[in-house]
């Protein structure tokens, strides 16, 4: 499968394979498929999923027929339509039932895209009785990437192909922030108040990777605390956000509860928080664990289903990620990572839980100390996506 990657000023991409192979999901059966704007959803349609029929609600004449007469659907589609697209289904979640009525009596197979899943979740919406499975797009990967992959690259733009591939990338992201605001927010009614969400969204930002006070936040914003939850909430909705809970089954070691929040693209972060990573300050640090953080949950998504958690003490020990039940990995944006760099790591494999333990640094090759890994990035990842971690 290919995606032909062209960016908003006509540029054009490399085509990038993409993980996710839709002609052979819906072979099986229909599904919901989610991510937020610009991760290549349309392309990835277009691209292989030609000659289908497809809805697009973002074009005003086709959501004003469908949200007039939802049964138009079933009048227009004949018996050669076996697979059918409906993009933004969010804006028009009564369609559902209309979807429902045609895979149960026709066996038409449905992918419903959109950016967010925020109506379909806190409305009382047909979400189809278990008749379609849900998948998410995300940026680019390493494994999808391939040759193309620069780490300090993706690092100081994300891994939005558009922006990834940009001869302007700090112009596309800015635009970005400012089209999510209008777009996903406003567009939804999610909010009134943009200033406020605006004021929050940067502060937001500047939590990224952090357990986050929420009064703290609402006080730098401006806003209610109240506020702060609700307003945590549209990103999570929106796919803007991913909540990282923490790891409770240590035994030696009382573990905090609260949840670490992570934006889902490094590049996003970059242009919220209004900030350029520097190789060897605290902020190109928290850059390479928020990336290393989309490989994980990209991952996840792909390929394992494994739940993704992080460990932290409340004596202060904390490790960036367990994978499912058998993997800590500690990130370290450093060449030479030192003893006490791996306090935390140790002072998890006391516990006796887990299978490895891992450090993920820029170091050029892979060592052992003691019954700690300190490998590369790129070792890291290979190993990673061929399934190596389980």
């Amino acid at each position: 499968m290919t995606m032909d990657l062209t960016d908003s000023q006509g540029l054009s991409s490399p085509y990038i394979e993409r993980l996710l192979d839709l002609p052979r999901l819906l072979s099986k059966r229909s599904y919901f498929l989610f991510g937020p704007r610009q991760t290549g959803k349309s392309f990835l349609i277009a691209h292989t999923l030609t000659g289908v029929r497809l809805y697009d609600l973002l074009e005003s004449s086709t959501y004003v027929a469908l949200s007039q007469n939802p049964g138009r659907i079933a009048e227009e589609l004949t018996p050669r339509d076996r697979t059918v697209v409906i993009d933004e289904i969010q804006r028009l979640p009564e369609l559902l039932n209309e979807v429902h009525h045609l895979i149960e009596k026709r066996g038409i197979r449905f992918l419903l895209t959109g950016s967010s899943a925020r109506k379909l979740r806190r409305g009382r919406v047909n979400l189809l009785g278990g008749r379609a499975r849900t998948k998410y797009l995300h940026p680019l990967t390493y494994r999808e990437l391939g040759a193309h992959f620069d780490l300090y690259r993706a690092l100081e733009r994300g891994l939005l192909p558009a922006i990834y591939f940009s001869d302007d990338p700090k112009a596309d992201l800015e635009a970005y922030a400012g089209s999510y605001l209008q777009q996903e927010v406003v567009a939804e009614g999610a909010t009134r108040n943009v200033p406020a969400f605006s004021r929050f969204l940067r502060v937001a930002a500047l939590c990224n990777g952090t357990i986050v006070n929420f009064t703290n936040v609402g006080n730098d914003a401006q806003v209610a605390r109240t506020t702060v939850y609700e307003y945590f909430e549209i990103l999570k909705d929106t796919l803007v956000l991913h909540d990282l809970p923490t790891w409770r089954k240590s035994r030696k070691r009382k573990p905090l509860a609260s949840s670490k929040y992570y934006f889902f693209d490094v590049g996003v972060v970059a242009a919220l928080q209004r900030r350029i990573f520097h190789p060897g300050t605290s902020e190109f640090g928290e850059a390479l664990e928020t990336y290393l953080m989309h490989e994980l949950v990209s991952y996840r998504d792909y390929l394992s289903e494994e739940p993704l958690s992080y460990w932290r003490s409340t004596s202060g020990f904390e490790v960036d990620f367990i994978i499912g039940e058998h993997t800590a990995v500690e990130v370290k944006a450093k060449e030479n990572v030192s003893q006490a760099d791996l306090k935390s790591l140790r002072a998890l494999a006391e516990e006796q839980k887990l299978k490895r333990y891992l450090c993920v640094s820029l170091e050029k090759r892979r060592r052992q100390v003691g019954g700690i890994a300190v490998l590369p990035v790129r070792e890291f990842l290979d190993t990673l996506w061929a399934g190596g971690y389980s």
